[in-house]
């Protein structure tokens, strides 16, 4: 359907050839323009009906985007309730593509972690950090963070490269995951990155998680609170006061205020910028 590839380029998720895109419900899995070669990590999926309709997007990047055919005529009401029920079906295939996507996922990520040694402290990023290898594993130069639910089952592995870039393994599970340092007695540490983690750990010998981004940090905090529901949650913040809304302090108070926890920041009034 050319008019959902003109939304799908629009959007940077155009297909790195061709695709046949067959109003069949069906969800398809395709290489985006730019992504290394063999990869699969775009998908879409369209609806036939008296509009047609669909969904696209990136297990990599997470993006999501839907489409409707545009139409000037006014729909009937059997003509809407289709639409929705497209809709509720495009979710759902979403839905089941995404749990088959972080399970091979998990498996690949069980081989590496599997294939790694363990990390040493010597490891630029940790030097130049000043942190210690607390459960981790490295693979050549690249150290392998794990990010696991709850329950310790492995779901991803956050890549850091000696020069500190970051990356995760496609199509892993992030939302609710974490690397745990320490076993918690009265009051467990929730952070964002691995290196403050680290520090935080070795500065209070407290149990600390690190969710890997602030927009974790809600998830976490709730998945957490589930295990421990008597715990002390006190969520560290990144205080990112030079970015406009500063979103390390604002997603870090409402994960706090999700759970009954406390936040604390570090507090930069007279640091030189």
């Amino acid at each position: 359907m050319i008019v959902m590839l003109d939304a799908m380029r629009a959007a940077s998720l155009a297909p790195a050839k061709d695709l046949a895109l067959v109003p069949d419900g069906r969800l398809r899995r395709y290489r985006v323009e730019g992504d290394k070669p063999g990869s699969a990590n775009g998908w879409a999926v369209l609806h036939d009906g008296a509009v047609q309709s669909g969904a696209f997007g990136s297990w990599k990047t997470g993006a999501t985007h839907t489409w409707r055919q545009h139409s000037e005529r006014r729909l009937s009401a059997a003509e809407r309730q289709a639409l929705r029920q497209q809709q509720v079906a495009a979710q759902q295939a979403r839905a089941d593509e995404l749990r088959q996507v972080q399970a091979q996922a998990a498996q690949r990520a069980e081989r590496l972690w599997q294939r790694a040694r363990p990390a040493i402290d010597a490891h630029p990023y940790l030097a130049k950090k000043r942190v210690r290898a607390i459960g981790l594993r490295q693979l050549r130069d690249m150290l392998l963070v794990p990010a696991r639910d709850t329950s310790g089952r492995l779901s991803t592995l956050q890549f850091i490269s000696p020069d500190g870039a970051k990356r995760f393994l496609t199509g892993g599970r992030i939302q609710g995951c974490y690397c745990a340092m320490g076993r918690p007695s009265d009051c467990l540490l929730i952070c964002e990155g691995y290196a403050t983690a680290a520090t935080i750990f070795a500065a209070t010998g407290q149990a600390t998680a690190a969710a890997f981004n602030c927009g974790n940090l809600m998830t976490v905090a709730q998945a957490l609170r589930r295990k421990f529901p008597e715990l002390r949650l006190i969520v560290c913040a990144d205080n990112d006061a030079g970015t406009r809304g500063n979103p390390g302090l604002t997603h870090a108070r409402a994960a706090a205020r999700a759970v009954g926890g406390e936040v604390v920041a570090p507090d930069f009034a007279g640091v030189p910028a």
